[in-house]
């Protein structure tokens, strides 16, 4: 099995994101107290990027997916959710990052500032 990142994979993974995003749109009005700002947007969340090397953020929770770019080590991100994916040192939740460019990061290697995220 190759890891090299296919059209059909980049593209699977750019319709898991905008799912994910869709369903947590959908949930509007009816999402919890705490997932809602009071503006009526959904709340981002925080974290700080603990990867001495920095970290690859890619365009699906699943280490195959294209790298699209990198995260500095101790740079803070805006977290919109989180999900399952591949499993990366034992850990396999990810997070739905969107600091620019909506891209998913293992959450392995990024450490919660405040609470944790709601599920995508």
């Amino acid at each position: 099995m190759s890891l090299r990142p296919t059209a059909t994979s980049t593209r699977l993974g750019i319709l898991a994101a905008a799912g994910a995003l869709a369903a947590c749109a959908l949930t509007g009005p009816a999402a919890a107290a705490d997932d809602t700002e009071a503006s009526g947007h959904p709340r981002l969340y925080k974290g700080r990027v603990i990867a001495k090397g920095g970290l690859m953020l890619r365009t699906a929770p699943h280490r195959g997916s294209k790298a699209i770019r990198s995260v500095p080590y101790g740079k803070v991100v805006s977290i919109y959710c989180k999900t399952t994916g591949d499993h990366v040192a034992g850990n396999n939740r990810w997070f739905l990052l969107t600091n620019g460019t909506w891209a998913w990061g293992a959450a392995h290697y990024i450490a919660n500032i405040g609470p944790s995220p709601r599920w995508c």
